[in-house]
Parts: structure tokens; sequence; C-alpha cells
């Protein structure tokens, strides 16, 4: 209308799914109801025996045995499988949880996957924990080859009854620096990398102590 004062367009806000002016698509958009998981309940693994591997996580990384519940069929699907399922407390709600399957075939690995990669990792409180929680675990008989500087946090490894691959980790005095670091470059990274599948070299300054000693 003329004459009259002319109105600003309010241009809409990017919803789920839109890409800002100049800006790159990153996290795909859910649909639906958008989820928002609360925590870990627990991650389960299988073992060699319940009972020697309650005794081993209550002695060494001091976690009790919370429930253990036992059962002759499977009950999402009521097919017939004898097991033993013990849960662990690690502290802060977090539960670590143990199979025992004696009617199945004997346990195994991944052989196309190193052994590195499939582990469990448990926080520490701080660097001057982990000589301490080395030296009770070696005490008890219990290899820790060394320790591994991560740049945000520390490292030591070892391996339960089952073979299980076990972290000890503790974060770094630095690590409320680093963080902003990595989260500015953790889209970039994970957009080069099916490109190239040769590592990015956003964050190589995590490992670069570590490598270099």
């Amino acid at each position: 209308m003329r004459g009259a004062k002319r109105r600003g367009v309010r241009r809409a806000a990017p919803g789920p799914g839109r890409v800002p002016s100049g800006g790159v698509a990153r996290q795909p958009a859910g649909r639906g109801v958008r989820m928002r998981i609360e925590k870990i309940h627990h991650v389960a693994y299988r073992c060699h025996d319940a009972k020697q591997t309650g005794q081993w996580y209550g002695r060494m990384p001091n976690m009790g045995v919370v429930p253990a519940v036992a059962g002759d069929a499977v009950p999402s699907t009521q097919a017939p499988d004898r097991c033993l399922h013990v849960f662990l407390d690690a502290g802060g709600g977090n539960v670590p949880a143990f199979f025992e399957l004696p009617t199945q075939a004997p346990m195994g690995r991944d052989p196309n996957t190193p052994d590195r990669v499939q582990h469990i990792a448990f926080k520490a409180k701080d660097r001057a924990t982990l000589p301490e929680y080395q030296a009770h675990l070696e005490a008890e008989g219990v290899p820790v080859p060394g320790g591994t500087d991560h740049g945000a946090f520390h490292s030591i490894y070892l391996l339960d009854p089952n073979g299980h691959r076990v972290e000890l980790a503790c974060p770094d005095p630095d690590e409320a620096a680093i963080h902003p670091r990595l989260d500015a470059v953790k889209w970039d990274m994970l957009e080069e990398w099916p490109k190239t599948r040769r590592a990015p070299r956003h964050a190589a300054f995590l490992h670069q102590p570590e490598l270099q000693s």
C-alpha cells in the first residue's frame, strides 16, 4: 500500500534440515520425534566365567557386582539359551555387563579388526592416580604395558580375564582448552575423510608429543 510504512521482511530461522545462508549442511536432521538419550544404560560383553569376571572386576578396578540375572530362554525372542548376565558398578550410574553362555560356541574375535580397536575405557580421576592404579594392577599380576599420551587425556591399558581390552583414562590438565580446538575441526575432518581415506591433519597436534617421543 502506497504511503504506508514498509515493513521489514523477516526471514525464517533455519530449522531442522535447513542450511543457513552461506553454511554447509553437516549434521543430518532427524524426522519425527527428536530423540534425546540421557546416558548409556549398560554395555554388554561376553565372558568365559561370570563368577571369575565379577570377582576380577571387584578386585582390580573395584567394581562391585550389582545384580546378576539368569535364565533358560532369551526374553526378547523366547529362544532357548541358558545364560548368566552379571552387571557391575563402574560409578556414576555406569554399568558394564557380561554374559556367560555355556551352550554357545566358544568366544571368538573379529579377525579383521585389530585388538586395540575393540575396548572399553573407564575414567580415572587425574594423572596422579594412573601410576597408583598401575602399581596396584601389576602387584596383582596384571601386565600394564606403560602409558599413552592422547593429548586431551592419558591412558594405561590391560586385558581382563576374557581377553577384553580395558583402558583406564584420566583427563589432561589442559583438557578444557583442547576440546574447543577439536570441536572446531570435527566436521571438516569428517567431510575430508570419505574423500581420501587418509588421516586428516586438523587434530594431529594431539598425538605429536607421543609419536615424537
